[in-house]
């Protein structure tokens, strides 16, 4: 049986932090391989999603196009919004009965994971792998038999900061990955 690490997002865009954790993760966590899952739109439609899903997935597998261990996956395209991460953990395990997922989160979102729409369900079937985040420390005191920490080094890298820095004239192509321009 795989073990899937899955890491969803926008990756709007796709930034060195998002490789290096996922690298790291998938390393030391024991993990066969991690699938980035490319989300078309937030389930609530908070964040801005500037780039298109295409220009993303192609970001996307331009950044790891060198790594075995790493996969694409637009998945959720086949999915009707919104789209809960719980929705498509199930949907991809009925899909890929021969694997065993576990779901990538930063210490920001597991801070405010019971807030997440089938947030026990999702514990109870699926393993939680928990990255350090820079502000949401006092997070990882509180975790459940499935969930595990990880310490990956601490990559205070958004997607966010580099679009806007991006937009008042800085260049940031070392933040990017190799081949990926905006």
């Amino acid at each position: 049986m795989l073990s899937i690490g899955i890491f969803s997002g926008s990756f709007n865009p796709v930034h060195i932090g998002h490789l290096a954790v996922a690298n790291y993760i998938c390393e030391y966590e024991s993990l066969d391989e991690v699938w980035f899952l490319v989300t078309p739109q937030t389930p609530y439609g908070d964040k801005v999603v500037e780039y298109s899903l295409e220009r993303r997935l192609l970001w996307l597998q331009t950044a790891i196009r060198d790594y075995p261990k790493f996969k694409v996956s637009d998945f959720e395209r086949q999915l009707s919004p919104p789209y809960y991460t719980y929705r498509t953990l199930r949907a991809l395990q009925e899909q890929h009965p021969d694997c065993r997922f576990s779901l990538l989160i930063g210490a920001d979102n597991w801070a405010i994971f019971d807030r997440w729409k089938e947030s026990e369900a999702l514990l109870n079937e699926f393993q939680v792998i928990v990255y350090p985040r820079k502000g949401a420390e006092d997070a990882l005191n509180k975790k459940p038999a499935n969930v595990r920490f990880c310490p990956a080094p601490l990559i205070e890298i958004s997607s966010t900061f580099i679009r806007e820095s991006m937009k008042s004239g800085k260049d940031l192509r070392f933040f990017l990955p190799e081949g990926i321009v905006i």
